[in-house]
């Protein structure tokens, strides 16, 4: 999954940098707002190192030049502290500014730009209009339960308690329905785009399951404990 991360960060910041493009704002912080650290919650902006430790999980892509060029890596690598400064880029997060509620932006949206909806639930939760942008969403979040034990109706659910759409035990009956889902409708997609066979997706998923929460029954991963 980090090119679908490399995407929304080093490739945006290239372009930014390419154009001069002095102020970069993202949307919500996704740390704070769907399960993570908090050390972006009381900061306007951040800068390229906490990208790479926070956003890419401490891997920085640089070290991907022992094994391609620069050339081929050119979309992947963040730009120099000099082009940066040169651009006098800075990087924010809207959420910072205003409080961050998806349903307020899926309403405006379908209101004033024309969103459409997906006409079923998305995998492994209640709604049908958040991270619908792609497909490798669905397999972020199966794999952040089975390594974590919270999947993406656990992260909804906090959003609209916080909103106050709904209580905590109308979240938690949700959570026991939906979390952890599989993701068996796009299954094939994915290994088509990894260009693996089930076996060997297989083996990734079960070397990431938390076998403390987690044990296998007919081919699946099923959790042994009861969300409370």
């Amino acid at each position: 999954l980090l090119a679908w991360i490399m995407s929304v960060q080093t490739v945006i910041f290239k372009i930014a940098t390419m154009f001069n493009i002095p102020l970069v704002m993202f949307g919500e912080e996704g740390e704070v707002e769907y399960g993570g650290t908090n050390a972006l919650k009381n900061r306007a902006f951040y800068d390229v190192e906490d990208s790479i430790k926070l956003y890419l999980s401490g891997n920085d892509p640089s070290e991907y030049l022992k094994h391609f060029s620069e050339k081929e890596l050119y979309w992947w690598l963040y730009p120099s502290p000099e082009e940066m400064r040169s651009a006098g880029l800075e990087i924010a997060k809207w959420s910072y500014f205003e409080n961050w509620d998806p349903y307020e932006h899926y309403l405006f949206s379908k209101e004033k730009c024309g969103l459409k909806e997906k006409e079923d639930r998305c995998t492994s939760t209640y709604n049908n209009f958040g991270q619908t942008d792609t497909i490798l969403y669905d397999l972020h979040v199966y794999l952040m339960y089975l390594k974590f034990g919270f999947g993406r109706c656990s992260q909804d659910v906090g959003i609209d308690i916080r909103r106050g759409a709904m209580n905590r035990s109308q979240g938690l009956a949700l959570v026991k329905l939906y979390d952890g889902e599989y993701p068996a409708p796009y299954i094939d997609g994915y290994l088509k785009y990894f260009e693996m066979t089930q076996e060997e997706f297989d083996s990734v998923l079960d070397r990431h399951a938390n076998k403390a929460l987690f044990r296998k029954k007919d081919g699946r991963w099923i959790s042994i404990f009861t969300p409370e």
